[in-house]
């Protein structure tokens, strides 16, 4: 069986930290929690499950703290985690079925992130990460922000999912503000960002309200023509968000259609140029753009995955499309298949009543 070393990094995390290490803490055979400059009850908590607690100077770099932690595992694999990301029950017995399986020639293992939840408490967005690495290939964080671990070698997949416990948070300004800042204090001193830089600096623009300079961002990351095909995708749906905050209509849509450029449309740009259509009551295009939607699939490959687009969210729309165009049939057969993917949603319920009562009549 390996053997594994939690790896994480801290700051002002009381909230959450406890119910994180709570759910792996059984799992490890180490855990290494490194301490940013906490001012809470955060190194309190940590001791209450590790004497493995390192103080690292912050420099506004989260690869160099993640790396600082990494250096101090002494067993076989390293799992890495943030605070405010927990394992549930079936999880956890996956990733013990999995520490007594894995080869040790794996050199890492990605797993679920889930991100977003629907009322039901079931993942709506997800990614994958490398979560469990093998401690002799020194794998490398980079990135003083948005930082990504480099990995190599034999790679496997995993069902493990990992949950983004976000909402037990609710002290979420201090990050966030911290990340921004980061770059800005980058472009003080000159220096040059790479793609990825502007990708992560112009969501962090867009995050702030900062639409029009999110744009900016978001089209030299584009012009460098040397990013990833997903965040290409991703850059072109990111401008037409902040032209539709702009109000800016036929520059929302002409991003929406760039995105066909770097790819077969999606389902998430489908839905949104039916938005655009619906909201103008053009509701013979919209009905085409939902229908396609249904129709189509994320790629295999794809790193992130919404499920809204390619379930509900068509459906719900193409219920009222059709309710307007005066086709009932198509209207109610539509609502069904919403409220198949969500029973529970205050929308299809709102659609159930008003189709008991319409048929009542």
């Amino acid at each position: 069986m390996i053997t594994i070393s939690l790896c994480m990094i801290v700051r002002n995390e009381e909230e959450v930290l406890a119910q994180c290490l709570e759910s792996v803490s059984d799992l490890c055979d180490e855990i290494i929690i490194v301490d940013t400059g906490s001012t809470d009850k955060t190194e309190k908590i940590a001791k209450e499950f590790t004497e493995h607690i390192f103080h690292f100077e912050w420099i506004d770099d989260f690869a160099a703290a993640r790396n600082y932690a990494f250096e101090q595992a002494t067993k076989d694999y390293i799992l890495w985690l943030d605070a405010d990301d927990i394992l549930l029950p079936d999880d956890r017995q996956k990733m013990k079925d999995l520490k007594g399986s894995l080869s040790s020639d794996v050199d890492a293992v990605a797993m679920l992130y889930h991100l977003a939840f629907d009322e039901e408490n079931k993942p709506t967005f997800s990614s994958r990460r490398h979560r469990l690495v093998k401690k002799d290939r020194h794998f490398k964080w980079h990135g003083p922000v948005h930082e990504y671990l480099e990995v190599g070698g034999h790679i496997i997949e995993s069902d493990i999912a990992i949950k983004h416990n976000k909402t037990s948070k609710q002290t979420h300004h201090e990050q966030n503000d911290r990340n921004i800042k980061i770059y800005e204090k980058r472009l003080e001193k000159g220096e040059e960002f790479s793609p990825r830089d502007l990708f992560y600096f112009a969501n962090e623009l867009k995050d702030h309200a900062r639409f029009e300079n999110a744009i900016a961002y978001y089209a030299q990351f584009l012009q460098s023509k040397k990013g990833w095909v997903e965040d290409e995708i991703r850059a072109c749906l990111s401008i037409a968000e902040c032209y539709k905050h702009l109000n800016i209509e036929e520059s929302e849509l002409e991003a929406l259609i760039l995105t066909m450029k770097f790819d077969t449309p999606r389902p998430e740009v489908a839905c949104k140029i039916g938005d655009i259509y619906k909201e103008k009551n053009d509701f013979n295009k919209a009905i085409f753009w939902y229908q396609l939607a249904t129709t189509l699939e994320e790629p295999t490959h794809f790193n992130f995955k919404d499920e809204s687009y390619t379930t509900w969210y068509p459906h719900i729309q193409l219920c009222y499309c059709y309710w307007q165009n005066g086709d009932e049939k198509q209207s109610y057969f539509h609502h069904c298949k919403a409220k198949e993917f969500r029973p529970n949603d205050s929308r299809v319920n709102h659609n159930e009543l008003f189709f008991k009562e319409y048929y009542i009549k």
